[in-house]
């Protein structure tokens, strides 16, 4: 089974405010994106981005063949929104935007709003593979690209700057801690037993604060000594697969020529031991070690409206 997320950057139907401005430029982002799911041939696919449920139907015809999709009912003010596509039928588990009961809500900018929820819904799926059940959250955490008031991407000061970088870290914080609650419900404590995967665009790198919120008990990380050894702490956690992933190709973006892995898949004990490889972009079948072809993209998201394809590259496990 190949189990996979991917951004696929504002996938909307032409005419709108945030997608190609024609027909023409929408086809041509609909077969760039076709021919990446088809090279790389997912059993189940998280996504991120989707601006509207018709563009995914587009997307999915273009590939052709059989796929069943699930999309969340929460986008954000873009409209863009978190889905799941898989070759086997999906039952959502939930969709929700809710912070866990404790987590207060957190400052989001200069006149003192705040944030009761994520930005875009986290969607919880499962579907029965060959190897048994098979439950999935996606997720697409909020960006580190700062917007300020005005529909500005630039700070009047280098004082503005910091304080809404500080609203946008309290954010994907409170986001990741929500995520690792709904994480844990799909465990249900027994992580040992249970095929679980988390999936998406967590908007930062493998040592990132947000990022370890989501692992659960340290100390047994992939490329441990830990690793090998079973304790207690295994029923709860969730190990990223980065390190399974070549090193000349671990990124999915391209930031202001910085290369960054911040789309991941996380995965329960009892998947990660059954792991047999891991990669980014669509060489799923080998284990090329050629650069990934990616745009740099910079501060400007409008800078790409009518670029074909998407400025992520896949992230992908095959399992046994």
């Amino acid at each position: 089974m190949l189990l996979g997320t991917w951004n696929l950057e504002n996938l909307y139907r032409p005419g709108g405010p945030s997608g190609p401005k024609d027909k023409a430029a929408y086809e041509a982002k609909l077969a760039v994106l076709a021919a990446v799911v088809t090279a790389l041939d997912p059993d189940v696919l998280g996504v991120q981005e989707v601006g509207e449920p018709e563009a995914l139907a587009d997307l999915l015809e273009t590939v052709g063949g059989t796929w069943h999709a699930a999309l969340s009912a929460h986008p954000d003010g873009r409209g863009i929104r978190v889905g799941v596509i898989s070759r086997t039928p999906l039952e959502v588990l939930a969709d929700t935007r809710a912070y866990p009961a404790r987590l207060r809500p957190v400052q989001a900018d200069d006149s003192g709003a705040t944030s009761d929820g994520s930005g875009r819904g986290f969607l919880a799926v499962e579907t029965v593979t060959p190897a048994g059940p098979l439950r999935v959250a996606v997720a697409h955490l909020k960006s580190k690209l700062l917007s300020y008031p005005g529909d500005r991407f630039f700070p009047r000061d280098e004082g503005e700057r910091a304080r809404y970088g500080a609203y946008a870290l309290y954010r994907r914080a409170a986001e990741a801690t929500a995520l690792r609650a709904l994480a844990d419900d799909l465990l249900a404590g027994d992580g040992r037993e249970r095929d679980v995967a988390v999936l998406g665009d967590l908007n930062d790198e493998v040592q990132a604060a947000t990022t370890q919120i989501l692992l659960g008990p340290p100390g047994s990380e992939l490329g441990t000594r830990g690793f090998e050894t079973p304790d207690q702490g295994d029923a709860a956690r969730l190990w990223d697969v980065a390190p399974l992933i070549p090193a000349e190709r671990r990124y999915s973006r391209i930031n202001s020529g910085r290369r960054e892995l911040i789309d991941h898949v996380l995965t329960s004990h009892r998947l990660v031991h059954r792991l047999t490889s891991a990669g980014t972009g669509t060489d799923a079948g080998t284990a090329s070690r050629e650069e990934l072809r990616l745009p740099s993209v910079g501060l400007d998201p409008a800078a790409r409206r009518n670029e074909p394809g998407s400025d992520h590259a896949p992230v992908w496990v095959r399992i046994d």
